[in-house]
């Protein structure tokens, strides 16, 4: 492509399926939620290359980006179009100079409220005013600031396969500002050293190595998964999360996320599916979800030779409650306190016993179970 021209009679092409793209998280409206992502379509907008920005926008929500990678200075993307061979596109753009930087961080670090919000992890308004200070400009001003290039066939310099890469790009910069920064040629921990309020590189990794040696453990795995020492099980509780993968919802969306769903609400399903297969493993609660048997996860004790019930198996199961024949315990559950008080499975219980296959783990009043404890 060899200029900013606009060649609109250039007949349009359907793209060919792109399998594993990057998909836009923006479905209709805006692509970007923050104001620096704003300002950066805004630029993209600014440029004279009419329809184009409309198939740019359908290309990067249908996915047609394939790869895309950021670097000082330069952008470098696969955009999937009509052929077979997808594009290779990058946009460049001159990286700040390294004096300049340390100029801009000077300025930044005599305002607290725009240094602490740096610190923060982000974009406060005030720091385009900073740049301007300096004389240097944080997002691209003019034409001439941007230089595209891509091997697709259209005359127009940008395409509308540049323009997806650039949609795109403002999503990351909604989610990770720095990235921002990294374009325009300096990693966030470098500037926040030039703030003059980080550890210089080297500084942290010195600290650490003349820290005291931390005493060693005492390896017992034995005694961790019997769970008999060390842990106070009357304190212990086990639920469900209400918030299921909640690292994942603070995080966000994913950068350049491929999947069909958004992440978080993918993750988050994921989640909780795991968390209930989890439970009712740990509880030896019959099936898990999807019909396979609860795994044991601790090795079961051996049988006692000789052993006596703590309490007539007859009696051992009333309406709101179920007595454990190990220690006479009158719980409600009963699965739970097997596995951490005696290291025993339902399964191993029942057989220890000579149980009725259906002998219950929950009190019936709980789960309506109206049999009886009975020898087999």
């Amino acid at each position: 492509m060899s200029s900013w021209r606009e060649f609109d009679y250039y007949p349009p092409s359907r793209p060919r399926p792109a399998k594993g793209g990057i998909k836009a998280r923006s479905k209709r409206g805006a692509f970007a939620s923050s104001w620096w992502g704003a300002r950066w379509v805004a630029t993209l907008e600014s440029f004279p290359i009419g329809a184009r920005l409309g198939r740019g926008r359908a290309y990067a929500r249908k996915g047609q980006v394939l790869s895309l990678e950021i670097d000082k200075g330069k952008i470098s993307a696969e955009v999937q179009g009509s052929r077979p061979r997808p594009y290779a596109v990058s946009v460049t753009i001159k990286p700040i100079a390294a004096a300049e930087w340390k100029r801009i961080a000077r300025a930044a670090s005599e305002t607290l409220l725009v240094a602490a919000k740096l610190i923060a992890g982000e974009m406060p308004p005030e720091i385009e005013a900073v740049f301007a200070a300096v004389g240097v400009p944080l997002f691209p001003a003019a034409e001439k600031d941007l230089a595209t290039r891509c091997s697709c066939p259209d005359w127009s310099n940008p395409c509308k396969h540049v323009a997806a890469v650039t949609y795109l790009l403002a999503e990351a910069f909604d989610r990770d500002p720095f990235l921002l920064f990294r374009l325009r040629g300096i990693e966030r921990d470098r500037f926040i050293v030039l703030l003059g309020l980080g550890e210089p590189p080297g500084e942290a990794e010195t600290v650490a190595a003349e820290a005291p040696a931390a005493e060693p453990i005492t390896a017992r795995p034995g005694a961790f998964w019997s769970g008999r020492e060390g842990f106070d099980h009357a304190l212990a509780t086990m639920a469900i999360p209400e918030r299921a993968a909640a690292l994942a919802g603070n995080l966000g969306g994913f950068p350049f996320w491929r999947g069909e769903a958004d992440f978080p609400a993918a993750v988050s399903a994921v989640g909780e599916a795991a968390a209930r297969h989890g439970l009712r493993a740990f509880l030896g609660e019959g099936e898990v979800d999807g019909g396979e048997p609860a795994p044991a996860t601790v090795a079961p004790a051996p049988p006692r030779r000789g052993a006596k019930p703590a309490i007539a198996i007859a009696r051992s199961v009333g309406l709101g409650y179920i007595v454990c024949l190990e220690d006479g315990r009158r719980l409600k559950r009963l699965a739970r306190h097997l596995k951490v008080a005696h290291g025993l499975t339902p399964d191993r219980y029942r057989r220890k016993w000579g149980l009725a296959h259906d002998y219950p783990m929950v009190a019936p009043a709980d789960r309506g179970w109206a049999g009886r404890g009975k020898r087999r």
